[in-house]
């Protein structure tokens, strides 16, 4: 019998990344996809729009929708249409209950939160919920089998964080891998300054946003300016923010933000993924985030391959019987190296 394999998406970004890596699955398994779900006490929350500004409502979760429908994907709603042989997902901040103890392949979605308070606070009460530092924990679970990063710089990061070095495969990652894709596009403006903004507010951190505003302002000296609002913010009150400092500006709350960056002449960034694309297309960047850090983590360009090495990993994983792969979780067998294959 064809084997089944859950996809658990949750932005946009991260529902076309699981997709990349089906496509090339297919053959092999019956997919299956969901949009992020939880349990208990959050999923209690989300049900009740409390938690629309992150994956688990709002407009994640519509977008995530619409996508999975337009492509006409097969949706089994918290995976519980099937009995599943692997799940694939692209965080684990949250462990679904119905996923535990299955074939487990964890997907870096992007770029990683610094470690501020919060990661500060959960790696001293590691009891705390991993969503609490956002995606700075992310990977922290060690609850996966194999864990497919953007590059080797981000396998040392997380080793460095805590994830099992045997767990960890550098394959590269959609979306990030063909940086150069964006310079062939249809966005109609060239030469001005973007401002991609973070959700900061969104997610109960400090944003002085005016200062960053007025900041935007002074590097762009007089240039056109377009603010690409991140999909989670409040579009009203940041629309009224800009308006009041740099009323000439055009505000986006849709597009493809990775062609803006292409036909721009400078970036600014807060904390976004979108500032590899900046740094990997070669554009002026200013940023909150460490420049020559970034380029140490940048993801590998392997001309939009990701998909198919995850999916060669994922395919080796789908046919490992449980048994054996239960001895290698308790050590009794040794850890596969779980490298990129490229044939």
């Amino acid at each position: 019998m064809p084997q089944n394999i859950l996809f658990i998406c949750g932005s946009l970004n991260q529902t076309s990344q699981m997709h990349a890596v089906a496509r090339n699955l297919m053959a092999d398994a019956n997919c299956h996809f969901t949009p992020c779900y939880a349990d208990g006490l959050e999923q209690f929350a989300a049900d009740r729009g409390w938690l629309d500004f992150t994956v688990l409502g709002g407009r994640h979760m519509r977008d995530t929708r619409h996508y999975l429908a337009e492509q006409g994907l097969s949706i089994d709603e918290r995976g519980e249409g099937h009995e599943y042989d692997m799940v694939v997902t692209s965080s684990d901040l949250i462990l679904q209950k119905n996923i535990r103890g299955k074939r487990l392949l964890l997907v870096q979605e992007g770029i990683t939160e610094p470690e501020g308070r919060l990661y500060r606070l959960y790696k001293t009460f590691p009891f705390l919920p991993r969503y609490i530092a956002n995606t700075a924990t992310n990977g922290l679970s060690n609850a996966y089998d194999i864990f497919c990063v953007a590059s080797e710089g981000y396998r040392e990061h997380f080793i460095r964080k805590g994830a099992r070095p045997g767990k960890i495969a550098v394959t590269g990652i959609p979306n990030f891998d063909n940086l150069q894709q964006y310079h062939q596009n249809n966005f109609p403006q060239q030469d001005y300054v973007l401002v991609a903004t973070t959700p900061y507010r969104e997610t109960f951190r400090n944003d002085n946003r005016t200062g960053f505003l007025k900041h935007c302002v002074k590097l762009a000296a007089g240039r056109p300016m377009i603010f690409k609002l991140h999909p989670t913010e409040n579009v009203w009150r940041a629309k009224h923010e800009i308006m009041a400092i740099a009323p000439q500006a055009q505000v986006f709350s849709q597009g493809n933000v990775n062609q803006m960056i292409a036909n721009a002449a400078m970036v600014i960034t807060q904390q976004s993924t979108c500032t590899f694309v900046a740094l990997a297309l070669g554009k002026e960047t200013h940023t909150y985030l460490d420049k020559k850090e970034l380029q140490r983590l940048m993801p590998i360009q392997n001309s939009g391959l990701s998909g198919k090495y995850i999916a060669n990993i994922a395919r080796r994983l789908l046919y490992t019987p449980m048994p054996v792969l239960e001895q290698v979780r308790l050590g009794y067998r040794a850890r596969p190296r779980w490298e990129a294959d490229t044939a």
